[in-house]
């Protein structure tokens, strides 16, 4: 179903924001980790949060803990500098709950206290002092929160610490933690790879954790990870720059973590793909992960966008909303947002599931989940040139800020709306979205696209006529049947629609008055 809220809350200014949604937000998070020190600012507690804001300050507050036991002065006060902005950020958008959370540097300093009393005087806020086996859960849930019905060992890489925990559907396990953060990494084995090497392989030989996903995905989440994959990506010329659910295979995964540890960083190819302030930790980040893949033997590495903040916020929501999918709860906010009829948007997924059955195309319960959410985004790209809503469609659906997808169902969704618009022509459609994407998940975007471009004819895209019609198989025809009163629209123009979408299957069209 579309999202229940209204749109066009009004701003902390007084302002009236037509493209927001209104709710419960702004809503803010301050996270206070061993290597950087951020502030998200999200649209609203829901199922799929938005971010309105984002910064970070990369204070490295864990630099020098493994030899002093303090957090060092310099970066405490860059930190509280950091805090002290963000507040007036918050108070600016008008932010209507803040949540800090500090984690292992904060936790194992001797002055994280008197750090961490600071920054309460500053916020007005308690701050949640995360223990390692919380953080370990919250990254959990933020893996909940993010894919779809995961089955692996989600591991959270900071600058103090190391937190894996196994995740299965919705049930999280115990978890484990490890001082293998890349700050810590990087002073325990005295700047030398060799011995960071050793270090990890040693302590990640205890794990209880890790041998129980042999076969199954690792999530890795945190900047130095991203940062990995980017640099991956972009050596492989990937065609969606999207980091969320971006997947590798585990042994090339390892045969790229151990070039990256053993090489100067440098030197790298496509090096530029990381920033220079990532670049120092990420051979650390590469041992670490090296050493995962040789004590878990996963199938594959994926990347999760979500950790801890998103852990919490998912934690925050009512049992019910936690349920709800969050593809589907953000493909409803953009009808909601951007369709001409929300609530045609949310006709469509029945009524198109008809259509695939008459043409014979069978569907996975993951597929049909993906035609729906295509169905609530075929409208989207309306306002554009009508020479570009099919490519402005793909771009939109291609690089959005879904979670619960992984990239072929990008690729589905961004091209069955793009079918929706342009007709099943390839022609202007760049090659390198279609690799993404099964030949199967091929076929179904094209035969959805068609009809959906049936449907749009029938209803001019309003609410309350797609389902008094129908798709339907009548031997080796393929039906679209209207109800007595709307015989006014079987026109030569749908006829052309109908027939183009019983050419697929190999039938034959026709539009039946009944």
């Amino acid at each position: 179903m579309p999202s229940t809220e209204r749109a066009a809350p009004v701003t902390a200014t007084g302002e009236f924001a037509p493209g927001r949604l209104d709710g419960n937000g702004p809503i803010a998070i301050i996270d206070v980790g061993s290597n950087s020190v951020r502030l998200v600012v999200y649209e609203r507690l829901s199922r799929s949060p938005m971010p309105l804001f984002n910064e970070k300050e990369l204070a490295g507050l864990g630099r020098g803990i493994a030899a002093t036991g303090r957090l060092n002065d310099d970066a405490v006060a860059a930190s509280l500098a950091a805090v002290r902005r963000f507040m007036g950020l918050c108070e600016q958008m008008g932010v209507k709950s803040l949540h800090v959370l500090a984690t292992a540097a904060s936790r194992e300093a001797s002055n994280g206290p008197a750090f961490l009393a600071e920054i309460e005087r500053i916020t007005g806020v308690e701050v949640s002092l995360l223990s390692g086996r919380e953080e370990a859960r919250l990254s959990a849930m933020g893996v909940l929160s993010g894919i779809h019905n995961p089955n692996g060992i989600a591991g959270d890489l900071g600058g103090g610490s190391l937190e894996v925990v196994d995740v299965r559907g919705n049930e999280i396990g115990d978890g484990e933690t490890f001082p293998l953060g890349g700050l810590r990494l990087e002073e325990s084995s005295e700047k030398t790879l060799k011995k960071a090497e050793k270090i990890a392989a040693e302590a990640l030989s205890s794990s209880k954790v890790l041998p129980t996903g042999a076969g199954r995905p690792f999530y890795a989440i945190g900047g130095t990870w991203r940062s990995l994959a980017r640099l991956h990506m972009r050596q492989k010329a990937y065609p969606l720059h999207i980091m969320h659910e971006y997947a590798m295979p585990a042994d090339e995964a390892l045969e790229f973590c151990r070039m990256v540890a053993r090489r100067d960083a440098d030197s790298l190819d496509s090096i530029e793909a990381v920033s220079k302030n990532r670049r120092v930790l990420l051979p650390y980040g590469a041992v670490v992960l090296e050493q995962v893949i040789r004590a878990m033997r996963p199938s594959q590495i994926i990347i999760s966008a979500l950790g801890v903040r998103e852990g919490l916020l998912y934690d925050l929501l009512d049992p019910a909303e936690r349920a709800s999918d969050p593809l589907i709860s953000a493909s409803s906010e953009l009808a909601l947002l951007r369709s001409r009829s929300p609530g045609h948007a949310n006709e469509l997924g029945p009524w198109t599931a008809e259509a695939m059955a008459a043409l014979g195309l069978d569907e996975t319960e993951e597929e049909a989940r993906l035609r729906i959410a295509a169905c609530l985004l075929a409208d989207i790209g309306w306002r554009g040139h009508p020479d570009y809503r099919g490519e402005q469609s793909l771009n939109l659906i291609a690089h959005g800020a879904f979670v619960g997808i992984d990239h072929p169902g990008r690729a589905y969704l961004a091209l069955a709306n793009y079918y929706r618009h342009e007709g099943l022509v390839d022609e202007h459609l760049s090659s390198r979205i279609r690799e993404l994407a099964s030949t199967r998940l091929m076929e179904r975007a094209r035969a959805l696209g068609a009809a959906l471009r049936v449907a749009y004819l029938v209803s001019g895209a309003m609410a309350g006529v797609i389902p008094r019609t129908r798709i339907e198989a009548r031997g080796d025809q393929l039906a679209l049947v209207l109800p007595p009163d709307r015989e006014m629209l079987a026109g030569s123009r749908l006829g052309r629609r109908i027939a183009q979408l019983a050419k697929i299957a190999g039938m034959r069209p026709a539009i039946i008055i009944e």
